[in-house]
């Protein structure tokens, strides 16, 4: 429970995790740095914050941070590049970007734009995809891959775009998918580009296992392999065949793995070359991984590679196979999405309150104390560092004892509130001693359970899905008085009306923890929390739970002399919108009230000049944010 007095931010770990673009300020704020000009001083977070609030943006927000999505677009590309140079690779890379890992439009707008200059191109899984992919001006060599189960109209579309120069690979998940492609191109007479996606057999270790191997949920067998080409040849389309895709896995976390795959894939291209397959394409999906923790090991919430080492391990593995085999190089294509866009968003809120499991004093004693409650008085005359563990059972004790005699009748409720705060006073007392003693005092654990809750503007459910449905961390830190020794730890809940909406798991310097260190909630100040590396997923997983809406979202660019532009606004949804989500007419609504407020005034349970308030009261609620304003 002790926290280092020197340096107190170090606890957070921000240093392993923050990828030097999140760092600690003198003046204890979070700050922003700018990877694109590193020599730039950092932004304070706060400050931005207190800068929106001035131009009217409130929490809770999502913050996008361009500098930081055209970064990993350049380190991305640019690792290829390097890699491809190095080792002498005599193919090329084109990285395509998966629009489901984050679909809002101001996230592909920008990919698409700091992707030209590296015919980057896009990923669409649906028919919203491929059109939201056709709206977009790509370069010239960039490339549009159509994965997912496809149907006829999604075929036509894709086939069509390509009479507008766009480079529509149609990847074919099934024998029967073939079929339908060989009837629309009949129907059109236009040639398609077709790839076809290979299931590996080998199979990721860790969190996301499933999404690699036998058991994966797309692709073809070995059989249905043979089975496409041999239509694809009878139909006088194996030209058109140019591309193999296999999905290596998602969030691989180690780079052994990604050599494996890799490495089968390499075999299936080579024997697809050998019957005659033009392939010049060689897909290897998505996979590279994101180091949540900054423990830069092969865990689930963290990768033990860097982005330069994936590319050199990808390109290394490909050119050995293929030049082993006397096939000439393929293009390189990777389907990267997490690893792309999940630094560049954070979640901003601010906590609203917190409810305390100790007491910083306890009432006397009284003559009419129940004996259980002058029994657990008595302990403070005897707690000490050398009983620890003795006091805490006593109290533990007595609590619950006169907990049961309140069930049944045998103390009132006042009584009981005195138990209650002598019983969290000692708590504080104990926690006070644990934090005193230098070294593990196997109180810990014990400790834990009695952590603040720490009650803050946001909905789990809607704006972290995943941390609540398959148990992914991100880092979390205070984004303000870091500069000064945390004195609280706390779980975080949401403004929910859920039990299951709250953060219980947290990235700290020396691993995975049950609580955060917080600092006692300032009176004159807002106390910020920052839910970092947000961007993959989490913005377009969300739901509708208590009917919370998406945030206020804000992106800015990093300017080299240490400020920012704000790029775009977009506000949260209004409750007026959520409502509509969820198939109810907020017009309907307001008149289903207002006949409610007549009936009442008729029936004389309301003045008449209370009606403007009572209505202005509902209009203004169902025009609102749906977070705490």
């Amino acid at each position: 429970m002790k926290q280092p007095l020197t340096a107190p931010h170090t606890v957070f770990g921000i240093e392993k995790w923050g990828k030097d673009m999140i760092v600690v300020l003198e003046n204890g704020e979070v700050g922003l740095k700018n990877p694109l000009v590193p020599e730039a001083p950092a932004v304070s977070l706060p400050g931005i914050l207190r800068d929106l609030d001035d131009r009217g943006v409130h929490m809770p927000l999502v913050l996008r941070v361009s500098s930081y999505l055209e970064n990993e677009i350049r380190h991305l590309n640019e690792s290829f590049r390097a890699a491809i140079a190095r080792t002498g690779y005599k193919g090329t890379y084109r990285g395509v970007f998966p629009i489901k890992v984050n679909q809002q439009a101001q996230v592909v707008d920008r990919i698409v734009a700091f992707g030209q200059d590296y015919d980057y191109g896009l990923e669409a899984g649906s028919k919203p995809e491929l059109v939201i992919a056709l709206a977009h001006r790509l370069a010239k060599n960039a490339l549009i891959i159509c994965n997912g189960i496809k149907d006829a109209e999604f075929i036509r579309l894709a086939i069509l775009s390509r009479q507008l120069g766009f480079n529509t690979v149609i990847v074919l998940e099934s024998p029967k998918e073939a079929e339908t492609v060989i009837q629309v191109h009949k129907e059109l007479g236009i040639d398609p580009i077709i790839g076809v996606r290979v299931k590996l057999t080998n199979q990721i270790s860790g969190k996301w296992e499933e999404s690699s191997g036998d058991r994966s949920a797309f692709g073809m067998n070995t059989d249905q392999l043979m089975a496409v080409v041999d239509k694809l040849r009878d139909a006088g389309l194996l030209h058109c065949l140019k591309l193999q895709h296999s999905h290596l896995g998602s969030q691989v976390a180690d780079v052994n793995d990604v050599r494996r795959a890799v490495g089968e894939a390499c075999r299936y291209y080579t024997e697809l070359k050998r019957e005659g397959v033009p392939l010049t394409h060689l897909d290897l999906g998505g996979g590279m991984g994101v180091d949540y923790t900054g423990e830069k090991k092969a865990a689930d919430n963290s990768i033990n590679y860097t982005v330069p080492e994936y590319c050199a391990n990808v390109v290394e593995t490909v050119q050995y196979a293929l030049d082993e085999a006397e096939v000439d190089h393929p293009t390189l294509v990777t389907e990267s999405g997490r690893a792309v866009v999940a630094t560049s968003s954070m979640l901003i809120f601010n906590v609203l309150e917190a409810t305390f499991y100790d007491a910083p004093n306890a009432p006397e004693a009284e003559a009419s104390d129940h004996h259980m409650v002058s029994d657990l008085i008595a302990i403070n005359d005897y707690l000490a560092a050398d009983r620890l563990q003795e006091c805490w059972n006593d109290a533990m004790f007595y609590r619950n004892e006169l907990r049961a005699l309140f069930r049944r009748g045998f103390i009132n409720l006042r009584q009981m509130a005195r138990a209650e705060r002598i019983y969290l006073h000692l708590m504080a007392r104990i926690k006070t001693l644990v934090d005193g003693i230098d070294g593990p005092t196997g109180m810990e654990d014990q400790l834990e359970k009695l952590a603040d809750i720490y009650h803050c503007n946001f909905s789990l459910f809607q704006s972290l899905p995943d941390v609540w449905a398959i148990d992914q961390l991100h880092p979390i830190a205070p984004l303000q008085m870091l500069n000064q020794p945390t004195d609280r730890r706390a779980v975080l809940s949401d403004i929910t009306c859920d039990s299951d909406g709250k953060v219980d798991k947290f990235i700290l310097a020396d691993g995975v923890s049950p609580s955060l260190p917080v600092h006692t909630l300032p009176e004159d100040q807002p106390y910020y929390m920052g839910v970092f590396f947000v961007g993959a997923y989490q913005e377009t997983l969300g739901d509708l739970h208590n009917l919370f809406g998406d945030t206020n979202v804000v992106t800015i660019d990093l300017r080299a002399d240490g400020g920012f532009d704000l790029l775009h606004e977009q506000e949260g949804d209004t409750i007026r919108q959520v409502m509509s989500y969820v198939e109810f007419d907020p017009d309907d609504c307001v008149s289903a009230f207002r006949k409610m407020v007549d009936e009442a005034i008729s029936d004389g349970t309301l003045k008449s000049k209370d009606r403007k308030l009572l209505m202005g009261a509902y209009r203004d609620s169902i025009n609102g944010y749906t977070y705490y304003e």
